[in-house]
């Protein structure tokens, strides 16, 4: 395993942390963020073709391709994408006996039917993806590569019917790199909330929230995050007190990874049949549309309990989202394509 050398593509928070992950385990991986994108810092190689006319950013994406076909082993596609968008890579890598597992995030493999057979009403789903695209998506990687990733099992069921085999790898954070920072009691509250995609996280029913706990006389700011490079977000997260991640999907993801490895307290919805799924000591504080005013209000009411919610939290990190440990998952699972 050694001497492979892993490819991580196209793009995302991820591909970044787990191939440093993987180097410290002694395996070559190597990150390219193909286009530009608000973490393609974090990538070793940042290509971004998007910034080229559309010619020239098509011969730079079929140089990069007929390079990394000589130089990788086993490319691990991200977000259901590959080095190009009709996934013609696919067969071409398979007939070089290359190996490849594709690692599903979210929105690219959420519909909106699966979903609501769950029985959540609070679902959305993103338009750029409907349920058409994303079978049709699916049906095409499933064709070429027979192992995928997913981080829970909230999404376990949108790709299971596609792959020979689906292994759950939890979402992996340096800890290292956050020093925990307790919301203090005696400080002046500030709730934050960082969007992604509003509909989808539930932002209208935040905001109605916030400003009827105003009303109402609670005291405290509130920052909504959005469009902001990365760094300058998590200067924000820093200082909450309190952060609210989503409202809808019923699973949680970089947000409150990220904010429970700073020691916050965080607000997430979880939907109610896959808490079990969930170590049991997750510390989120599970809110919908319909809960939130209460789960907030509760919070603001007592702030002694924002720093034992934060260490709970930060310990959740450390035990399940580490480095270590996540990196060591994928290597059983490179051995097994």
């Amino acid at each position: 395993m050694s001497s492979w050398r892993v490819l991580h593509l196209p793009y995302g928070i991820g591909i970044g942390v787990l191939s440093q992950a993987l180097r410290a385990r002694g395996v070559d991986a190597v990150s390219c963020s193909l286009r530009s994108h608000r973490y393609a810092y974090m990538a070793d190689i940042r290509m971004h073709v998007d910034e080229y006319s559309y010619r020239a950013g098509k011969q730079v994406r079929e140089a990069f391709f007929r390079e990394a076909l000589e130089t990788y082993d086993l490319f691990h596609f991200h977000f259901g994408e590959t080095f190009f968008p009709d996934k013609r890579d696919l067969k071409i890598i398979r007939d070089r006996g290359k190996k490849m597992i594709v690692h599903h995030r979210g929105s690219e493999a959420r519909m909106l039917s699966v979903a609501r057979s769950f029985g959540n009403p609070h679902v959305r789903v993103k338009p750029t993806w409907p349920e058409m695209k994303i079978r049709a998506n699916l049906r095409r990687l499933s064709a070429y590569i027979e192992h995928a990733i997913v981080p829970d099992r909230e999404l376990l069921p949108y790709v299971a019917p596609y792959y020979k085999k689906v292994h759950i790898v939890p979402y992996a954070i340096d800890t290292g790199r956050y020093i925990p920072d307790y919301p203090s009691p005696d400080s002046p509250p500030l709730v934050v909330h960082a969007p992604s995609h509003r509909e989808i996280k539930g932002t209208d029913d935040i905001l109605s929230t916030v400003t009827r706990l105003r009303r109402e006389g609670y005291k405290f700011d509130f920052k909504l995050i959005e469009r902001m490079p990365h760094l300058e977000a998590q200067r924000l997260y820093r200082q909450a007190s309190i952060v609210i991640d989503q409202l809808r999907i019923g699973s949680y993801a970089n947000l409150s990874i990220e904010a429970m490895a700073m020691g916050k307290p965080v607000i997430c919805y979880i939907r109610e049949d896959l808490r079990d799924t969930f170590p049991p000591d997750l510390p989120i504080v599970s809110a919908d549309p319909d809960t939130i005013y209460a789960a907030l209000r509760d919070l603001l009411r007592r702030p002694e309990r924002w720093a034992e919610l934060g260490m709970r939290g930060r310990r959740y990190v450390e035990r399940h989202h580490s480095l270590e440990q996540v990196s060591g998952m994928l290597i059983d699972i490179y051995r097994r394509l």
